[in-house]
């Protein structure tokens, strides 16, 4: 992985994870931890997404599409499991 390749997933994880943290209030982790949610949520939405038949596309929009849901789903999960 070179240079540019490692700063568009940090990129990618921090919009979406920025963004989902706006969406599912309460559950933001500031920046470090938004890039990081955004991230896992990419793996969790390249591998539930295509199991639910659901294609997005290619390209950078697409992939924060990707990442953003994957993000929620997760801070939807991190949530629940706080609140037991």
């Amino acid at each position: 992985m070179d240079l540019v390749s490692l700063i568009v997933w940090l990129l990618v994880g921090g919009i979406a994870g920025w963004l989902a943290g706006l969406i599912v209030k309460g559950y933001g982790f500031g920046v470090i931890g938004n890039i990081v949610v955004g991230i896992v949520g990419a793996f969790i939405a390249g591998w539930l997404l295509p199991l639910a038949g659901i294609a997005i596309g290619g390209g950078f929009i697409a992939s924060i599409i990707n990442a953003f849901i994957g993000a929620v789903i997760l801070l939807v999960v991190i949530g629940l499991f706080k609140k037991a």
